[in-house]
Formats: structure tokens, C-alpha cells, sequence
């Protein structure tokens, strides 16, 4: 039987594709961008003591980049979660074999692990529990389940899960995982159906991990486990050995398991999700004046429509400008055109290389 549902909160992304703003230094997750908390504190609120009656959440595991360990500390204190476990990477090696750190340090292997990338937006929190609790009964049976979020759109940035035949209530069988298509087969799978974005959501229980990673990993496994047992407690803080997590071969969950495993379902969930993955998905959920302008910090907008602006001290004036994105952080401009975003990651490579 399933103990509790103990929230895994993995924080070790760069944030890169939300530049200026988010830096190496201090990436997405740990910034208010889309409320006055920070990503990583709306994601530990969702799974508080007092987030939903009928389901019982643990103190959270997060798993996390040494590097904002301070950071990261300060932030869960600030909402009251003292009693976390905070492991903390010396370096990345993807969501796989940090999961299975997570998996290895939960206190019971009957705990479900409700695994969740710390930079995500999720509006409808009812929603959200209600699809955890239709999970649940499956957890408890050994299944690995994933949430497919309800696609609206033929989304090229998005990974798909393709459902099949239906185990229990609306949960589905995986079929296969899709990488990110092109515009025609997202639109093509859009209109056959029976498939939902991969939002990187998982509910286990920690046990039944361990035993996939044994089947299908067993070098990652035996080099997660030496590097917690060489590791270093410091109260909340824990270092895995870096010697040894080093020998971990580095590989998504996805790839590492979920393609592999047997008993793979779905939670197809309406939730209000974003991954808010570039300027564009800010864009889309942020609140926004008559105009369509969604803007943050000392800002005029004058004859100005469908604009995103940010600014952390100097202030901007738009005038007579449309669908444009402007950023002013930490002393640097950066302008281009809705809908290019995703074009970040060229000035992030170009300035790296300069």
C-alpha cells in the first residue's frame, strides 16, 4: 500500500532561454516571474500540508545545483519548510539519475514520489490533486505514471506522450513517447487525438523506481547509490560524493526508464500548465493591460500592443511599437520580436563564445 506522497522538486535547470533575466547565477526557477514568489516557492506550495485535505504530502526531497544550495534554503524558510531534504548535485546529470537520489533517501519504498521540475506554472491546483489522487490506486500497484497535459494547440516545443486503452477512469496506457515534432506531424497528432504534451510530471512510489532503474540502469543505480553513501550530511544539506556521481551515465527519465518500463500510464490533466520555457510562454500567462501588454517594472506604454516588457530598475517608454519583447536585467537590453524567443538561445551561445 502506498504510505504518503512525498513531493520531488528538481531544481537543477540553467534557465537559459529566459536571459537576460535569469542567470547561471540565479535561473528561473529561483525568480518571481510570474507572482510576487518565486517559481521554486509556488512549486513547494503545491504539495504543502495544507494544499489538499484528502491527499497526504511528506516534506518535500529537492534535488538541486550546489551551487544555489543558500539560495534555495532561504527561499523554503521564507514559506515556512524547514524540514525538507535538499540533495545537492555537484554537477548535473539529468532528471534520471537525480530522481533515483531522490528515490534512494525516501524514507519508506511505499512512498510515492511525485516528481515535478521547479520552474513550472500550474493555475488550476484542484485540477492538479484531483489527477494525483486518480493516480494514486495505480502507484500502489507498482505502475509509473506520468501527466499528459491536454494539448489546445499544434505545440512544436513540447514532447508527446501517445495514450492508449484506458486502465482506470480517464488514466491510459502509454503507448510510445514522442520526441518534439515539426509543425505538420504536431498538427497531424493533433487532430487524430489521443495524445497529450509530456509536461515531465511523474507519481511513483520510490520502490518501484529503484526496481526499473535495476532492470534497465544498473550502472546508474550502483553509481547513485556509492554517492550517497560516500556523501556528506550538513542538517538539511546533503552532498553526494563527487567522484562518484561523476561515474553516473547521464540520461532523462524518460529515456532511462519511462520508454522502457511495462507499466507505464497517463493522466491526461487540464490544469492551466506552462513550462514557461521562453518570453513567449511568459507572454501568454502573464495579466496583461486593454492592449494585450504584459509588463513588469517602471514602464510607459503609449499607442502599444501586445508587448512584453521587463525591467529591473531602468525604466522603459514603447511607443507606437507592437509584439515586440523588451527585457532590461542586471544591466543588459535585449529586444526582439514576439514569437522569436526561442531565438535566446543564440545570444546566450554567441555571448559565450565572444
Amino acid at each position: 500500500m502506498t504510505a504518503s506522497v512525498v513531493p520531488v522538486i528538481l531544481s537543477g535547470g540553467s534557465g537559459t532561454r529566459l536571459w537576460p533575466v535569469s542567470r547561471p547565477e540565479r535561473p528561473k526557477q529561483l525568480l518571481a516571474l510570474t507572482a510576487a514568489e518565486t517559481m521554486l516557492q509556488l512549486t513547494a506550495r503545491r504539495t504543502d500540508a495544507t494544499a489538499a485535505s484528502y491527499i497526504s504530502f511528506g516534506a518535500p526531497i529537492l534535488v538541486a545545483n550546489a551551487n544555489h544550495a543558500d539560495v534555495i534554503e532561504e527561499q523554503l524558510a521564507e514559506i515556512g519548510i524547514t524540514d525538507s531534504q535538499i540533495l545537492l548535485e555537484p554537477f548535473g546529470r539529468n532528471t534520471a539519475p537525480a530522481i533515483a537520489l531522490a528515490a534512494l533517501v525516501a524514507d519508506n519504498p511505499a512512498d510515492a514520489l511525485l516528481v515535478m521540475p521547479s520552474d513550472h506554472v500550474i493555475l488550476d491546483l484542484p485540477a492538479f490533486h484531483a489527477a494525483i489522487a486518480q493516480a494514486l490506486p495505480l502507484v500502489s500497484e507498482g505502475w509509473l505514471v506520468t501527466f499528459g497535459i491536454t494539448p489546445d494547440a499544434p505545440e512544436t516545443g513540447y514532447g508527446y506522450i501517445q495514450m492508449g486503452d484506458a486502465v482506470q477512469g480517464t488514466v491510459k496506457a502509454v503507448t510510445r513517447f514522442v520526441e518534439k515534432p515539426d509543425a505538420v506531424r504536431a498538427a497531424d497528432m493533433l487532430a487524430e487525438g489521443g495524445y497529450a504534451w509530456n509536461a515531465g510530471i511523474f507519481l511513483f512510489r520510490a520502490g518501484a523506481y529503484l526496481a526499473a532503474l535495476e532492470e534497465f540502469q544498473p550502472d546508474m543505480l550502483v553509481a547513485a547509490k556509492a554517492s550517497l553513501e560516500k556523501g556528506r550530511k550538513d542538517g538539511q544539506r546533503f552532498y553526494p560524493d563527487a567522484t562518484s556521481f561523476e561515474a553516473c551515465p547521464s540520461d532523462s527519465i524518460d529515456y532511462a526508464v519511462m520508454e522502457k518500463a511495462a507499466k507505464v500510464a497517463c493522466v491526461p490533466v487540464d490544469m492551466g500548465w506552462s513550462d514557461v520555457g521562453s518570453w513567449d510562454s511568459l507572454h501568454a500567462i502573464s495579466d496583461k493591460d486593454d492592449n494585450g501588454n504584459a509588463v513588469r517594472g517602471d514602464v510607459l506604454t503609449l499607442d502599444t500592443a501586445r508587448c512584453l516588457v521587463h525591467s529591473d530598475g531602468p525604466r522603459v517608454a514603447m511607443v507606437g511599437v507592437e509584439d515586440l519583447i523588451v527585457v532590461v536585467a542586471h544591466g543588459d537590453i535585449m529586444i526582439l520580436r514576439r514569437g522569436q524567443s526561442q531565438n535566446v538561445k543564440k545570444v546566450t551561445e554567441a555571448l559565450k563564445n565572444r
